[in-house]
C-alpha cells in the first residue's frame, strides 16, 4: 500500500500553509487544495489517507464535497474543520459519515491525534475491502455447481448429504469439493466457512 496522504481542502491560504507545516512536522504527507473542484480533479480513490475539510469554501459548502465523495463510494475518512459551526451542520456531517466536526482554532496535538485515528480507520477499511475483493475473485473461479457445493460445505453438510440434495453421486460431489477448496485457496471446510463468513456469502 502506498504512503497515506492527508488531503487538506481550505480556501484560506494561511490555514493551508499552517496545516501542511504541522502535518509535515509529524512526518505525514500532505496535499492542500483551495477548492472542492480542484481536490476532486486530482483525487484517486485508490490513494489511502484522510481528508481535513473546511466547512466553508468561499461560495461552496464543504459538506457538499463530503456528500459527493459518498456518492462516489469513497472510503476516505473526513474531518470537518470550521470557525462557523452549527448543530444542523454537525448533524449533516456526522450523518454523512464524518469522523469528527472540530471548531477552529484547534490545538495542533488534538488535530494530529484525530488525523492519526482517521488514517488508521482508512487503513483498516482498505484491508477489509482488499480481502473482500480477493474472496470475490476466488469465488468468480467457481462454476455455478461448485458455488452451490461450496455453500453447503461451508454450512457443514457432508458429501453424502450434498449428493442426496443435488441428485448427484458422492464421487462427483467429492470432485466438486476438492475443486472448491483448491480454487478458494483453503485446506478445509472450516477454513472455507470462515472465509465466506467474512463477506456474508
Amino acid at each position: 500500500m502506498t504512503e497515506p496522504t492527508v488531503f487538506v481542502v481550505d480556501d484560506d491560504p494561511s490555514v493551508r500553509r499552517s496545516l501542511k507545516t504541522l502535518l509535515g512536522s509529524a512526518g505525514l504527507r500532505a496535499e492542500t487544495y483551495p477548492t472542492a473542484s480542484q481536490f476532486l480533479a486530482g483525487y484517486r480513490p485508490d490513494q489511502p489517507g484522510c481528508l481535513v475539510l473546511d466547512l466553508r469554501l468561499g461560495a461552496d459548502n464543504g459538506l457538499d464535497l463530503q456528500e459527493e465523495l459518498g456518492r462516489r463510494r469513497a472510503i476516505l475518512p473526513v474531518i470537518i474543520l470550521t470557525a462557523h459551526g452549527s448543530v444542523a451542520a454537525s448533524v449533516r456531517a456526522f450523518r454523512g459519515g464524518a469522523l469528527d466536526f472540530l471548531e477552529k482554532p484547534i490545538q495542533p496535538n488534538a488535530l494530529l491525534a484525530r488525523v492519526g485515528e482517521a488514517l488508521e480507520r482508512d487503513r483498516r477499511a482498505r484491508e477489509v475491502a482488499e480481502e473482500h475483493a480477493s474472496i470475490a475473485r476466488r469465488l468468480a473461479r467457481l462454476t455455478p455447481r461448485e458455488r452451490e457445493v461450496a455453500g453447503r460445505v461451508a454450512r457443514g453438510a457432508t458429501s453424502k448429504e450434498i449428493a442426496a440434495a443435488l441428485g448427484a453421486s458422492a464421487r462427483t460431489v467429492e470432485g466438486h469439493r476438492r475443486a472448491v477448496l483448491r480454487k478458494m485457496e483453503v485446506s478445509s471446510a472450516a477454513a472455507l466457512a470462515r472465509l465466506l463468513a467474512r463477506t456474508g456469502t
